[in-house]
């Protein structure tokens, strides 16, 4: 039997203690860097808005919205008299039609 503190003495499984203190040294680093992560952050104080601001914010707002309006309705304006313009020309060349087929009936009649 040995009496010296210092020497090195075997475990009574033959496991060397090092690799179990890595082992537990990697866990405890593990378990730190998740509760760092996982932490939550502190939510961050929205701006305050003054009454005035959000009114003139809500102002310009309204005035995109009344603007892109006014765009659309200019388009569909525009769509409009372009179709009017094809169905008159369609009314147009049907009635030419209309009146060739008319003068050939007659033609052919007699």
């Amino acid at each position: 039997m040995n009496t010296n503190i210092l020497s090195n003495t075997v475990t009574p499984d033959g496991v060397s203690p090092e690799p179990r203190s890595l082992k537990a040294a990697l866990v405890a680093a593990l378990l730190l860097a998740a509760r760092r992560y996982l932490k939550r952050k502190p939510a961050a104080q929205p701006e305050l808005l003054g009454r005035a601001e959000f009114a003139a914010e809500m102002r310009n707002v309204s005035e995109r919205i009344h603007a892109d309006h006014l765009a659309l309705l200019e388009k569909l304006e525009a769509n409009h008299r372009e179709l009017l313009a094809a169905l008159e020309r369609q009314s147009d060349r049907i009635s030419s039609l209309e009146a060739g087929f008319a003068r050939l009936d007659e033609r052919t009649t007699k």
